[in-house]
């Protein structure tokens, strides 16, 4: 058992008697909102596979700490904001965290902060190349039905570093020592499905390109006729990336940096933005698309640029698209392209929610593990987050204008679909939907603030083990409604395909 300084003080506010704390050694927890996640977990067997592929060099009949209940023991920790290896020095005796890792509440702790660090840095190449099958595979199963369509969105985040880790290197643009991971996401249910930790100055594209035809490959073998765009900032438009999205047939929509001949090509544009805003006062926002070629491409591409003018100043952008529509309509396109936005969103989720630059190991394979932990927990979460939400809110009319009423014998125009809102009006939509139910979207603090943070006494009988949580805590009715949700949720398990 993890041995806590004994700690007692006394407050004397209340007036009749002296109020006095003081630590003890029952069966209490304060992360008892992580058990509905762990039945969760079970069904879908996220860390049951994650743990599964993980070589495991010692000697099977000398194990006191199996990788699978480390592996449980750190995602979970993530999940509870427990990120760092020294914070299981405490939480090895925690009931919840026993229970979540598979042992019983009066068995022997679990892994200490060496024994994990030890775990983390004990993960091979060949490992790490399983779980990109294992983060793949999962993908692939959280469809009950196979997608006729599938948007990817490929972002570099920059991950700074304090230490000496391997491969740590300075940045010029950052302007810091940092690692430079990449993440390719899914816009269509917001999970990591193929994630690379590299060098601190490499290129934001380098690998890409590879990651995203092993990919796509992965994918066509379960579902063949399946259509695929990828999106990605001017740091992946480079003549490598339209060259496999080309030769795999799949759609792109990728940023490009303005440069003399762009800036000449669409002044006009600009000029036509700012003359009606001058006019009008009214914000300007207007596109026109080209042919154009790089002396660097071997052929010509078709480029969409928007051109805005506002009380803030002007904005130019460029994209560069083989989507059909692109050429029919530019503006649907570079509306598509900037959606991508959201996935930026869920990345800061995974960054700041999740801590996922806390890459301290000294190894540079250990840390790209860890990368492999935090991004686990984080689609742990969006997974367990979706089926707990309540029926989609119907998109509510626009305030019609105070003219002559419609004649009740015509046919009143079909609601729009909240994915077809845009500005103002999706703001609105989306905040009424967070206001109605505050987990749906939830941040990964909101979760803990509203579910998992909260204190249980565990109590063990021959016969059960009993979670006693209080009748006055506040968020009670969002504990009883995830339990609910989870017994009417039934995900399929999933086995490794790759």
């Amino acid at each position: 058992m993890s041995i806590q300084p004994a700690v007692q003080g006394t407050f004397s506010f209340f007036r009749d008697l002296p109020i006095v704390i003081e630590t003890t050694g029952a069966q209490l927890t304060s992360d008892a909102g992580l058990l509905p996640i762990r039945e969760f977990d079970e069904r879908i067997e996220l860390t049951r596979s994650f743990a599964a592929v993980l070589d495991d060099p010692r000697d099977p009949h000398l194990l006191s700490h199996p990788f699978r209940q480390m592996s449980r023991s750190r995602i979970f920790g993530i999940l509870a904001d427990y990120v760092d290896q020294n914070d299981h020095d405490t939480l090895r005796s925690d009931p919840v965290f026993k229970l979540i890792a598979g042992r019983h509440p009066d068995d022997p702790d679990l892994a200490s902060q060496p024994t994990l660090s030890r775990f983390e840095n004990a993960i091979s190449i060949a490992s790490l190349k399983r779980l990109r099958d294992v983060f793949i595979d999962q993908f692939i199963a959280s469809f009950v039905v196979p997608p006729r369509h599938l948007t990817f969105d490929l972002d570099a985040v920059d991950d700074p570093a304090h230490g000496a880790q391997q491969l740590v290197l300075f940045h010029g643009y950052f302007e810091q020592y940092q690692y430079f991971p990449s993440f390719i996401t899914s816009a269509d249910n917001d999970q990591v499905v193929v994630l690379s930790l590299r060098f601190g100055t490499a290129h934001a594209a380098l690998g890409a390109d590879d990651d995203l035809e092993y990919l796509v490959g992965r994918l066509r073998q379960v579902w063949p006729g399946v259509r695929i765009c990828v999106r990605g900032d001017a740091g992946y438009g480079m003549p490598w990336m339209y060259a496999v999205c080309e030769r795999l047939g799949i759609h792109y929509l990728f940023g490009i940096a303005a440069n003399a001949v762009l800036k000449r090509e669409s002044d006009a544009l600009l000029e036509q933005a700012v003359q009606a805003y001058t006019q009008t006062k009214t914000p300007q926002r207007l596109f026109h698309a080209f042919w154009y070629q790089a002396g660097s491409w071997e052929h010509p591409r078709w480029l969409i640029v928007k051109a805005e003018a506002n009380a803030q100043g002007t904005n130019r952008r460029f994209i560069v698209s083989n989507r059909p529509g692109a050429m029919v309509v530019p503006e649907a396109a570079y509306d598509d392209y900037a959606l991508r936005g959201e996935s930026e969103n869920r990345n800061k989720e995974l960054k700041c929610g999740l801590q996922m630059d806390r890459t301290s190991d000294h190894r540079f394979m250990a840390n790209f593990f860890r990368l492999y932990l935090h991004s686990a927990a984080f689609n742990l979460l969006v997974r367990f987050r979706q089926p707990m939400a309540l029926p989609a809110l119907p998109v509510s009319p626009e305030p019609a204008e105070a003219t002559q009423a419609t004649p009740p014998l015509l046919p009143l125009p079909p609601a729009p679909v909240p994915e077809a809102l845009s500005g103002e009006p999706r703001r609105r939509h989306l905040q009424k939907c967070r206001d109605r139910d505050r987990l749906a979207q939830a941040q990964p603090c909101t979760w803990r603030s509203l579910l998992i943070k909260v204190a249980a006494q565990v109590l063990v009988s021959s016969r059960r083990i009993v979670v006693r949580l209080s009748a006055h805590w506040p968020n009670l009715e969002y504990f009883h409604r995830v339990c609910q949700r989870l017994q009417a949720t039934l995900p399929t398990s999933v086995t490794s395909t790759g």
